[in-house]
């Protein structure tokens, strides 16, 4: 099974104000993805030379009460897999529970024994639908 790391999420509350702290560390802007229907921004920042090393900011545009006051806000680990339905059939074969299924053939959450979220997507195109993925709930948060 191969694995290959993508990113560690975290929410902000200021995307302005983190980017320009993350900018004081030496981290600079190499993608962004604003998601109008969905009210978010993704902004990816990595060290020059290590853009294969992102942290992902995420944003809510309405806010995000939600949030800890501490402002620690660690979403979770990104991995893409060769196959995501192999990677998932694996995991749940081991007694992981899939928090959010691959019913999209892209995409899938699941969580550690210490509830960090772990977030698998297919490398490539998504695979096609397929059951028992299609058909499965979501389970818990992730």
């Amino acid at each position: 099974m191969a694995l290959t790391y993508l990113h560690t999420m975290v929410r902000v509350l200021d995307l302005e104000r983190s980017k320009a702290f993350y900018e004081l560390l030496g981290l600079r802007e190499t993608r962004r993805y604003d998601n109008e229907k969905g009210r978010f921004s993704l902004v990816f920042m990595a060290p020059p030379g290590q853009e294969d090393c992102p942290i992902e900011l995420t944003w809510n545009w309405d806010g995000d009460s939600g949030l800890p006051s501490d402002s620690r806000h660690f979403g979770h680990l990104a991995y893409e897999v060769d196959d995501i339905y192999a990677t998932c059939r694996h995991l749940m074969e081991n007694g992981v529970t899939i928090n959010r299924p691959p019913r999209d053939g892209h995409m899938a959450f699941v969580r550690s024994p210490d509830n960090v979220s772990i977030e698998l997507l297919q490398a490539g195109e998504a695979l096609a639908p397929a059951e028992p993925w299609v058909s499965m709930p979501n389970t818990g948060h992730w």
